[in-house]
């Protein structure tokens, strides 16, 4: 296919390099310079939007936050300028499900379909192509643009219309957060008791309490490596998502609460950019105590 790929980070890079690798047509735009890795496999490098748009069959969107999104589809010289009918928008990034149906509405208004596919999976996953793809929106659409979706991630799903699939991310954010949370409790309480944590952690993982992020997050946390794969400010802005739609709904989700109260601790030390592992370093000042440490 001719695919036009919009936000190329830390992400998205990598999974626009999987297209690549795959032989289809790359029409790539981004603020920053296009990565030279990208180019050097063919990526075509677009002034605007617009013109990604107009040369593309598909256009994915692959930005940190809502206002990026709108930003880049509907700012001057955005995607929604170079479209014609027949076209498919898939945005990528995570994002507002309310804000996500008012841009399904508009591009639909355009002659075109919206597919709204938040991924989960850090940076490890987009390098290994093996995200997690949560997909909203006709089945028509996704059933065209998933051969691109099994190029960039393994369990890929069609869950709804448009909306269900930014529904499902903030869900396993949610999810993401208080599993951090809980395993960050974990390894502290195991150190301050005076055993030792990687050694803990290496028990759990072959119990009932064994997880993804035991596995990953928790190595993080004993290594103190807090590099990151996704940074806290994006998560936090997930779980803003979370709680403003609680509170639309009339619901209380008293742990998720919690557990952006760490992060936003976390930020107050300096740790915006801290991988959400970092998570650790709240709990770990409460606690007078690092994990570890003797």
């Amino acid at each position: 296919m001719k695919v036009g790929f919009i936000g190329l980070g830390i992400m998205g890079t990598p999974m626009a390099g999987h297209l690549l690798d795959a032989g289809h047509t790359l029409y790539v735009h981004d603020i920053k310079p296009v990565p030279a890795d990208l180019t050097a496999k063919g990526a075509i490098p677009c002034p605007s939007g617009a013109e990604v748009a107009a040369a593309a069959e598909v256009v994915i969107t692959m930005v940190p936050d809502t206002p990026h999104v709108g930003a880049a589809l509907f700012g001057e010289n955005g995607v929604a300028a170079g479209l014609s009918a027949g076209k498919i928008v898939v945005d990528m990034s995570s994002i507002s499900p309310i804000e996500t149906k008012e841009y399904a509405k508009r591009i639909n208004d355009l002659g075109c379909s919206y597919l709204d596919a938040p991924v989960s999976g850090g940076e490890v996953g987009a390098k290994a192509a093996s995200l997690t793809i949560m997909v909203g929106g006709p089945q028509e659409a996704f059933d065209t643009v998933k051969p691109l979706f099994d190029k960039m991630g393994k369990n890929v799903t069609l869950v709804g219309g448009n909306g269900d699939g930014q529904t499902t991310k903030v869900a396993n954010q949610i999810i993401v957060a208080l599993t951090i949370e809980a395993v960050a409790e974990a390894l502290l309480f195991a150190s301050k008791a005076g055993a030792d944590p990687a050694k803990v952690r290496q028990a759990l993982m072959g119990g009932f309490a064994s997880s993804r992020i035991l596995e990953v997050h928790g190595e993080r946390m004993i290594n103190r490596n807090f590099t990151p794969g996704f940074r806290i400010e994006l998560h936090q802005k997930d779980l803003n998502l979370a709680l403003s739609g609680a509170k639309a709904l009339s619901l209380s989700l008293p742990h998720t609460a919690s557990c952006q109260q760490l992060f936003n601790a976390c930020v107050a030390q300096g740790g915006a950019a801290w991988d959400h592992s970092g998570m650790l370093r709240a709990l770990e000042l409460l606690a007078g105590h690092e994990v570890g440490a003797k």
